[in-house]
């Protein structure tokens, strides 16, 4: 919490400031790479985590709410190598953290001409894919959680277009899942 509080603060006076140079408006496309952290915490099982890389699109638009300010709406579709595997005798089972799809809103704030900081929340839906392999017979499943994601950046402009980002996510979806992610973009803004 005394993340968002100091991240507020830091754009509440990024509003207040002479305008800078660097334009947070308009449409912008990004790579996402980074490190992603899943928990498994079904009921009456226990609990597992397994860690895997991260790597997928993200596409937003900005709109200027103040000199230095703007909200915006991000979209992503990203997906990871994070499985859990786990083998008693001849029988293996395997879950795969598969495809996660992003919809949500954001704020921005200019902290100076280069360097911009924001906050998102948004809907998230994480897609598990799974298997059981008894000897030589393997059943597969796959199913869809739904959930909340809420994260901190910031970003460096480059450029007048291009900029480097880091960013800190968390993810809680429905049936005890949930996951921790520190990803590094790339982007260009239109």
């Amino acid at each position: 919490m005394r993340k968002i509080s100091v991240l507020l603060t830091a754009v509440a006076a990024a509003a207040s400031a002479p305008a800078f140079a660097a334009d947070l408006t308009g449409p912008r496309v990004e790579a996402v790479l980074g490190w992603d952290h899943v928990r498994a915490n079904a009921a009456g099982v226990g609990h597992a985590n397994t860690d895997g890389f991260l790597y997928g699109l993200g596409l937003g638009y900005d709109f200027g709410v103040g000199n230095n300010v703007a909200f915006g709406l991000d979209a992503e579709i990203s997906d990871s190598t994070a499985d859990f595997d786990v083998t008693s005798g001849t029988t293996r089972a395997r879950l795969s953290a598969g495809r996660d799809l992003y919809a949500g809103g954001r704020i921005t704030g200019a902290v100076s001409e280069k360097f911009n900081v924001y906050a998102k929340v948004g809907y998230t839906n994480a897609r598990l894919k799974g298997s059981v392999t008894t000897g030589t017979t393997t059943t597969s499943a796959s199913g869809n959680a739904d959930g909340v994601r809420a994260g901190l950046g910031a970003q460096y402009m480059l450029g007048t277009n291009a900029y480097l980002g880091a960013e800190y996510r968390y993810s809680n979806y429905e049936a005890g899942l949930s996951r921790h992610q520190v990803a590094g973009t790339i982007g260009y803004r239109f």
